[in-house]
């Protein structure tokens, strides 16, 4: 079983490379810089899993769009590697700094995402997005970051409408608020002093990995919210068309 984690060297995609890392199975590891992985790739083959090094700007096209050619018939991706934007009120944020945002945690999962769906119809196959809260919410600030969530999402729904039919799985997993060095780094945690343990999301991913929650794809899942015995009865009964997905709200009488 052939893996890719995007954004392993470090935080949650490292908690989720470790929780993967198993005999049998290759995973391939991605950052900026190789030499940024080590800790993860000596982690994962000491659990007994093939590793395999990759480097890449997700900010340029030309990166992804080569990272994705260089792994182009993996059975599992993690769309974990993103950017947190800039926490400025939407006029603030500039035209330049807004397409940054979007192409590292929207056009860049498109085209990882792309190239693993082509290898996985008919065949089978499992994507995972890294969600947000900010999916499925509104914020003052942060604009850039909150839609690329949102269409992160939705992007995640168009593959699952496209491919479920045809063996492609695509989850949306919020890992909940995790402490890294990203969130660390914005104001919007400042003071907090409650945070969800990276085991939640990497646990879920792996459950995932293992073929337990297919019956929950296309669906939005939270860690930290939903525990992983729950997600296991709820796959077992499957989602039905209008849970856990992006929906308009009625209006309140």
């Amino acid at each position: 079983m052939k893996i890719l984690v995007t954004g392993a060297s470090r935080g949650i995609g490292r908690a989720i490379a470790e929780a993967l890392a198993r005999p049998g199975r290759e995973l391939h590891l991605h950052a900026r810089s190789v030499d940024a992985l080590e800790e993860t790739e000596a982690l994962c083959r000491a659990a007994g899993a093939a590793t395999v090094l990759h480097s890449a700007d997700l900010s340029l096209t030309e990166d992804a769009v080569r990272l994705a050619t260089e792994v182009a018939d993996f059975d599992m991706l993690v769309n974990n590697a993103g950017v947190s934007g800039t926490e400025r009120l939407p006029w603030e944020i500039t035209p330049e700094e807004f397409a940054q945002t979007l192409m590292t945690n929207v056009l860049a999962p498109f085209i990882l995402s792309s190239a693993a769906a082509r290898a996985m119809l008919d065949r089978g196959g499992r994507i995972v997005d890294l969600s947000s809260g900010a999916a499925v919410t509104d914020r003052a600030d942060s604009a850039d970051y909150w839609v690329s969530k949102t269409a992160l999402m939705r992007l995640g729904g168009s593959f699952h409408e496209a491919g479920h039919g045809r063996g492609l799985m695509v989850f949306e997993v919020a890992p909940g608020v995790v402490q890294t060095d990203m969130t660390l780094g914005m104001r919007m945690h400042d003071g907090r002093s409650q945070w969800t343990d990276p085991s939640e999301v990497s646990s879920i991913i792996a459950a995932i990995a293992d073929g337990e929650l297919d019956g929950l794809a296309g669906t939005h899942i939270r860690a930290g919210v939903d525990s992983l015995d729950e997600l296991r009865v709820r796959a077992a009964r499957r989602a039905g068309p209008g849970e856990r997905r992006l929906r308009l709200t009625p209006w309140q009488d």
